[in-house]
């Protein structure tokens, strides 16, 4: 039979204002003294000194201070018995012992990755996480180290989303790692509220910090994307060519400039394509004969 693991759940603690548990903490310590002297060495009043100076230790042992976005779980004898969140000198009794931890928001750079994307191209990817805890009794108790924990559940869920993601070509209308980085960003923090979850912690927001291909291919993929740009710059200026080309015979037609025969448009068309497509400047021709001469 297997047991089931009992997850803590963060409780208001019973606790006291610290000030004023320190005001009369020191008003027993000096009481005592006070005493003696004015009953001039009365064997009566030292053993009074004595039980109220050890009283007023007693009660200024139980002191702890908190800082805002700081919480203090009490604990007795190893039973959790709540957590204070209250800023402040704060008193508890004495033989109960006590945790701090931090609630403030913090930020996880984490380490670069190299994993192999959905296509099986290996990568470097890296993440910048902003979290903090939200349950101190789960953070304390049902994790070893919640700090650690969160730094390799974002190390297992970045792994887990470069498998998933291709890092930027694609399927049709399939996201990808560098196309769809807000799409993708939140993907990641979904993914690693989930798996942090047990540990009282929030993820408030996850981003990638460094994605690249990793080196032995970079060079190759680089030579891909510079071949891609100029492709497709190369589409564009044959669009835009064919419809400058499209518009001034339309033109000349319009006016009657020139009456073109279908010969004398393929060769206009032909030369002008070749001029606005090229990659130097057009060189002109000065014809002295006829168009055929």
């Amino acid at each position: 039979m297997t047991e089931t693991h009992t997850r803590s759940t963060e409780t208001p603690a019973r606790t006291a204002n610290g000030v004023l548990m320190l005001l009369v903490g020191l008003a027993l310590i000096v009481v005592g003294p006070l005493a003696i002297v004015a009953n001039k060495g009365d064997p009566a009043m030292i053993g009074f000194a004595a039980i109220s100076g050890t009283v007023g230790l007693f009660l200024l042992c139980g002191l702890y201070s908190l800082q805002p976005n700081e919480a203090m779980a009490i604990l007795l004898f190893g039973d959790y018995r709540g957590t204070d969140r209250k800023p402040g000198l704060r008193w508890v009794l004495p033989w109960y012992s006590r945790k701090k931890i931090s609630l403030r928001v913090r930020n996880l750079t984490s380490d670069k990755l190299k994993v192999n994307d959905k296509r099986g191209n290996p990568i470097e990817i890296a993440a910048n996480v902003v979290w903090r805890v939200e349950d101190s009794a789960q953070a304390l108790f049902d994790v070893d180290d919640f700090q650690q924990f969160v730094n390799i559940q974002v190390d297992t869920g970045l792994r887990d989303l470069a498998s998933h993601y291709a890092y930027d070509h694609g399927e049709e209308h399939e996201l990808t790692l560098r196309a769809d980085a807000e799409d993708v960003a939140t993907k990641l923090r979904e993914e690693l509220v989930g798996r942090v979850k047990v540990a009282g912690v929030v993820v408030d927001e996850a981003r990638l910090a460094h994605l690249a291909y990793a080196p032995e291919i970079a060079s190759a993929m680089l030579k891909r994307q510079q071949a891609e740009a100029v492709l497709s710059a190369r589409r564009l200026i044959v669009q835009g060519a064919v419809g400058m080309v499209e518009s001034a015979l339309t033109d000349l037609g319009e006016r009657g400039v020139v009456e073109l025969d279908e010969d004398r448009k393929a060769a206009m068309v032909s030369n002008l394509l070749v001029v606005l497509c090229a990659d130097r400047e057009a060189q002109p021709v000065v014809n002295t004969g006829t168009l055929y001469g």
